[in-house]
């Protein structure tokens, strides 16, 4: 299922065969413009299989085409000086970047986050390793390379899973790929949401070893809490009974009964009522200490039964469900409603579509869509055609463009808080605007050169003074550095402590909505806890001079709805 819900976000991704192509696959699913950035070969696992017979070239491996789907590929030699500079070009304008080399490989190619985020600061970049990367912390095993089988053989997977201790056992799934690709996809959504708050990016990176360790968070506390060392618990559970697989007269079912209720619902439905008072099987922690008896007892009741008629009797009344394989799913009825199996079609109309899974991400507000199809390689290459570097408007232009930003008339406001030291902040501004009446919102900008910039980031409350038009000098003291201006200026605190300034003709007490990057200023949106608002003349400022606004009007008049409330609630 596709939405568009992270539309606008360019992705550039460098990173092959599962963990990297996961992360993007969900991006992409979900409306991202992913870039697999592919060498002449292409991603390796264009090559893996299996191939279909309506593709004698083998051009479609399925392992590929479930994976990239929905993306774009461009050919680039990054070791060739026209591929370095085309990739520096893309990385000017990408929101994120993910790779899955050893550590290493990207600064060799002069392409390390570094001398990336200096061109393009909010910059997103995201590494998944087998064992991370130097940066958030160095590992003996940093330059080994890995794949799935010893990420679950060492994180702990393999020692928990399968029949006995002498028996461990792989997951079939690449779970040491796509949970390290999984963690890296929320990563990158939280890494962004802080880049475009601050408009600063970071190095995220995540470890498949880390990655299967706190999958396996249960081996940790159990070690700690009763200093054993858990090992395969085969199909069951070792605390509860009866809990896991029991047979089926044509295979297999799953049990998970924790509850009392839930054992009685069984019994019951067993027509085993002696079962419900007998002492041994009572309660949660009985049905335990006799485990083997318990569940013994019910796999014989179970194997007289098919699926199908196991589902019949339990199916909704207690934890219930038949182990399916591939051929199951496919006619499963919940699969279907939900779509879960979808169809994409390839680029020739020859071939019958490809079946792959679907996203099981859901949106309320977001409809869903078709998957596309994986990209033939270097099919996107076109994007490459009239690329160019940004370019900075030179000093001359950035005072005209101060000027031409300075022919639109404005208020001048006060904007204040206090820091959780107890000290007073304030600076003026007229980069302010009225946002929304439901709920009620305003904005202000902060340049981020500012010295109190770092102290209204971190504010959770503030307030906007709108000046009247014979406070210039509070407004000129107030656009300094000066250390009196708290002590110069009227004013009084309001209900969070947050000083409002004596004289003015309005004042929005605000806690904090939002923060949002603006180039080289930060966008301080609040929601008004309450306001004031007074007769008078508002202070204007035109051109690098101030004038009074409503010489022949005045300001309580012109917003004379507001003007009937001195204090006002919202």
């Amino acid at each position: 299922m596709s939405t568009k819900i992270l539309k606008g976000l360019r992705v550039l991704d460098l990173s092959r065969m599962l963990s990297g192509p996961y992360c993007t696959m969900h991006l992409a699913d979900h409306g991202a413009e992913v870039i697999k950035i592919e060498d002449g070969r292409g991603d390796t696992s264009r090559g893996n299989g299996p191939f279909r017979d309506d593709d004698p070239t083998h051009d479609w491996a399925g392992y590929f085409v479930s994976l990239n789907r929905g993306k774009k590929s461009i050919q680039l030699d990054l070791k060739s000086p026209e591929g370095y500079t085309n990739f520096c070009k893309l990385a000017l304008h990408a929101d994120v970047i993910v790779e899955n080399f050893r550590p290493g490989v990207m600064e060799r190619l002069n392409l390390s986050y570094e001398s990336l985020a200096a061109k393009n600061p909010k910059l997103v970049y995201a590494a998944i390793r087998g064992f991370g990367d130097p940066r958030s912390g160095t590992s003996p095993y940093e330059k080994w390379p890995s794949y799935d089988v010893v990420a679950q053989a060492m994180g702990g997977l393999m020692a928990m899973t399968g029949p006995d201790a002498n028996t461990p056992t792989k997951t079939g799934p690449g779970v040491g790929d796509i949970f390290a690709g999984m963690m890296m996809a929320f990563g990158i959504m939280a890494a962004l949401r802080e880049a475009e708050a601050t408009g600063k990016g970071q190095f995220v990176d995540v470890a498949m070893y880390d990655a299967m360790i706190s999958l396996c968070e249960r081996m940790v506390y159990l070690h700690d809490m009763t200093g054993t060392v858990p090992g395969p618990e085969g199909n069951g559970h070792p605390f509860l009974a009866p809990f896991g697989l029991f047979p089926a007269k044509d295979g297999h079912i799953a049990l998970g009964i924790v509850d009392d209720v839930f054992w009685q619902q069984l019994a019951t439905l067993m027509c085993r009522n002696d079962l419900v008072s007998d002492t041994r099987f009572a309660t949660r922690a009985a049905r335990a200490t006799n485990a083997a008896e318990l569940n013994s007892i019910v796999a014989k009741w179970s194997i007289l039964y098919s699926k199908d008629e196991l589902t019949a009797k339990l199916g909704g009344a207690v934890p219930y469900g038949p182990m399916n394989n591939i051929a199951d799913i496919v006619q499963d009825p919940h699969v279907i409603a939900r779509g879960m199996l979808a169809q994409i079609h390839g680029p020739s109309p020859h071939q019958k579509p490809w079946t792959i899974a679907a996203n099981p991400l859901r949106f309320g507000a977001h409809g869903h869509g078709p998957l596309t199809a994986a990209p033939a390689l270097g099919a996107n290459n076109n994007l490459l055609e009239g690329l160019s570097a940004s370019k900075e408007i030179d000093h001359k232009d950035k005072g005209l463009l101060r000027d031409a930003f300075g022919s639109f008339a404005t208020g001048v406001t006060i904007v204040t808080t206090r820091q959780p030291n107890g000290q007073l902040r304030g600076f003026t501004a007229n980069s302010f605007t009225s946002v929304s009446l439901d709920p009620p919102l305003l904005l202000v900008c902060i340049a981020k050169e500012a010295l109190s910039c770092n102290t209204f980031e971190n504010a959770d409350h503030f307030a906007v003074n709108i000046l009247a038009s014979d406070q210039e000098e509070i407004s000129s003291l107030f656009a300094s550095q000066s250390a009196e201006k708290f002590r110069i200026t009227k004013w009084r605190a309001n209900a969070q402590t947050i000083p409002l300034i004596e004289g003015t003709v309005a004042n929005f007490s605000c806690v904090r909505h939002r923060l949002v990057d603006g180039g080289d200023h930060l966008i301080l949106m609040g929601e008004i806890l309450n306001f004031e608002v007074r007769k008078g003349t508002a202070l204007g400022y035109y051109n690098g001079a101030y004038l009074g606004i409503g010489h022949e009007t005045e300001v309580a008049g012109v917003v004379n709805p507001l003007a009937r409330h001195q204090d006002n609630k919202i």
